[in-house]
């Protein structure tokens, strides 16, 4: 018997990553499928070749499986019902961003995994990039001094169609969470508070506000400010954000494509208008496995080694604070507290 015997809850697209990784790693075993649907289930069974049991409920599909580990890859709306019904058939949990769909149910999963005693971890794949890794010890290493301002530019215009396109907020709901974690995760601080304007641009294809400019002030002093929208043709950035790094020092870069750099001060005894800089490319030594893989790869680590995972529920929780508190300060127009 495989150590780990996974329940899937939601047999969508969002799956398929989940089922593959399972496949290939011999101490996991996919032991059951759970979705409303039963004829999707069926169908994605097929797919992937699972020749596995198909349940409704997951406190059902638990009970009859023996599964220990619950895969949640449903919607958003059904994450809370998915965490607690995992936790009371005595589950472990790793799951889909964002952890609900709500800052107070977010908290009220983060209440009945320390109660159940039970882990929980959640993806966040857009941390496993060796290239932000590399960025993050540089900062961590004070290369560049003290962080004092961090900037994260996001401008894409992707044609989703769907539901993306009726959601209120689409950029902030479905997208900023992945950089909003990405800048805890870089500069190792969390939000204090944060100041959104968020809009729809003209020619927007969404009907909701697919644009925001947000000012986080952050738990180390700095300022982090986050520039984005869903529907800005030509010039795009990459989906990992350009990021600038202001230090005491000196600044680091990252396009989100190419290997990072900083520029420092050269040091001078002479008094001048304008300091010179030295350029530095950052060495990306790391060879993790990156996005989807590279996060689960940390979560089996962390359950085996019965510790926190990089992303549980506990951290993860920050990132969704950023999200609700950005869309209650765009909604009020004023500065809203975090914490």
């Amino acid at each position: 018997m495989a150590r780990y015997r996974v329940l899937l809850a939601g047999c969508g697209s969002m799956a398929n990553t989940w089922v593959d990784y399972a496949l290939k790693h011999s101490d996991i075993d996919i032991v059951g499928l759970v979705d409303i649907n039963e004829a999707n289930a069926k169908a994605f069974s097929n797919e992937h070749q699972l020749k596995v049991p198909i349940f409704r409920e997951v406190k059902e599909g638990a009970s009859a499986t023996e599964a220990n580990v619950v895969f949640d890859t449903t919607i958003p709306d059904a994450h809370k019902e998915i965490a607690i019904s995992s936790f009371e058939a005595g589950c472990d949990l790793m799951a889909e961003k964002p952890m609900a769909s709500s800052i107070e149910d977010a908290r009220q999963l983060v209440a009945a995994a320390e109660a159940s005693n039970r882990f929980y971890a959640v993806m966040q794949n857009r941390r496993y990039i060796n290239q932000i890794r590399a960025l993050r010890r540089v900062i961590r290493d004070d290369v560049i001094g003290k962080t004092s301002f961090v900037s994260a530019d996001f401008f894409m215009a992707p044609h989703f169609g769907g539901f993306r396109d009726a959601m209120e907020s689409p950029l902030i709901l479905d997208m900023a969470i992945h950089t909003f974690d990405q800048a805890r995760f870089i500069i190792g601080a969390d939000p204090v508070s944060v100041y959104c304007h968020e809009f729809n641009p003209e020619g927007s294809w969404y009907k909701g506000n697919a644009a925001a400019i947000c000012i986080f002030e952050m738990s180390d002093g700095s300022v982090f400010n986050y520039r984005g929208s869903w529907c800005a043709e030509g010039v795009p950035t990459s989906w990992e954000s350009t990021w600038r790094v202001n230090g005491t020092k000196g600044t680091a870069i990252w396009d989100g494509v190419h290997s990072p750099f900083y520029e420092t001060v050269k040091p001078t005894s002479e008094k001048v208008f304008l300091n010179e800089f030295t350029r530095e490319q950052i060495e990306v030594p790391e060879k993790i496995r990156e996005g989807h893989f590279g996060c689960l790869d940390e979560m089996f680590t962390a359950l085996s080694e019965g510790r926190q995972a990089e992303t549980d529920c506990r951290d993860n929780i920050k990132s969704m604070e950023m999200v609700f508190g950005a869309l209650e300060s765009a909604a009020k127009g004023e500065k809203i507290l975090l914490g």
